[in-house]
């Protein structure tokens, strides 16, 4: 791997290792949330009981937890760059008694496998923020047996997912931070459903199919979306922690006006939208 992208790859881990003890305080709210595309990841493979699955980037746990009580007399095998998110999955494999399962700290890139070694693969919401997104498809492409399936799920466009602009717009509109790359890792880097098709392609996957999915993000307050929102969006921390207290304040104000607006006399529900790919080997 590239110096450049090894860079990357080493602050994204530090990043995710700092922000897992917000994943864990928020666990049960995100995986409401994702749940809904962790299903229909789960639907797509068409998994039976005896198979081998890799689980990419999967944070604390899902849907890898969730795909080891369907695989009963297989085994799901569980990745994440970061050893402190894998830690939290460590736990919940604990409480809810899943033995058949490992969990594995690296890099999608250099994925610590022999070739032809499972029959699905799961990843949900960690392709936009691979390093190098063709690397990872071929990787994932090499450790599946022939006629194995993958399916991965990424976000749509901001215009669909309000949960992420609503803060994100925000403080971009008030720091006047410059645009990243178009390339670069972040939430909606995959929302061209085309580019990503050519990814999978130029892999050598086959049967690519693409579905969109929805979901409901349930915070009930502003208070709740703001405080989860600051403990698990790194780039969103990140940007609010290069602000002064009197910014901090107007960022603030003016997202609690923005959700009041969308919900005025309502609990406040944010849908979310993804893209679902599912291919074959």
């Amino acid at each position: 791997m590239e110096k450049q992208l090894e860079e990357i790859r080493d602050a994204q881990k530090a990043s995710w290792n700092k922000f897992s003890g917000g994943w864990k305080k928020w666990d049960e709210l995100m995986m409401d949330f994702l749940g809904p595309m962790g299903d229909a990841i789960i639907r797509a493979l068409a998994l039976k009981g005896n198979e081998q699955v890799l689980d990419i980037a999967a944070g604390t746990g899902e849907p890898g937890l969730t795909i080891a009580g369907i695989v009963k007399q297989g085994h799901v095998t569980i990745t994440d760059l970061s050893d402190d998110m894998l830690a939290v999955a460590r736990e919940h494999a604990l409480r809810r008694n899943i033995a058949n399962v490992d969990l594995i700290a690296c890099d999608v890139s250099e994925l610590p496998f022999g070739d032809n070694n499972f029959d699905a693969i799961s990843c949900r919401f960690g392709f936009m923020f691979f390093p190098d997104m063709q690397m990872a498809a071929k990787e994932m492409r090499r450790v599946l047996k022939a006629g194995g399936r993958m399916s991965t799920a990424v976000w749509t466009g901001p215009e669909k997912n309000f949960w992420v602009t609503a803060i994100g717009g925000t403080i971009n509109h008030h720091m006047q931070l410059p645009a990243p790359a178009p390339d670069a890792p972040g939430m909606f880097r995959c929302a061209d459903p085309e580019k990503m098709k050519s990814i999978f392609e130029a892999a050598g996957f086959r049967n690519i199919r693409v579905e969109e999915v929805g979901s409901t993000f349930h915070c009930g307050t502003a208070d709740t979306y703001w405080n989860m929102m600051t403990e698990v969006a790194a780039p969103f921390v990140s940007a609010l922690s290069k602000a002064d207290e009197s910014m901090k304040k107007k960022i603030k104000e003016d997202v609690y006006r923005k959700v009041a607006e969308k919900f005025p006399d309502q609990e406040v529900m944010i849908g979310g939208s993804a893209w679902l790919f599912t291919a074959e080997k």
